[in-house]
């Protein structure tokens, strides 16, 4: 193996901005921040679970109230 060309590997503390939880993993990086993590997943928990990302949500359910109400 040469030497000096291989990143360094870390244990990286990994912070869920959705659920709060944080945890470790291996990485080259030191800290990561996800959105969605695999403890408030909908594919690993089996629930539906909406994530607003600065008010999607919102926008969208405006426009759905103006296109049913029809204005």
């Amino acid at each position: 193996m040469k030497q000096g060309i291989h990143p360094r590997y870390h244990q990286a503390k990994v912070h869920c901005g959705t659920c709060g939880i944080e945890f470790e993993v291996g990485s080259t990086r030191e800290t990561l921040r996800v959105d969605v993590c695999s403890n408030c997943h909908p594919f690993f928990t089996g629930k539906q679970m909406i994530v607003d990302t600065a008010g999607q949500v919102e926008r969208f359910q405006r426009r759905l109230d103006r296109a049913q109400t029809g204005r």
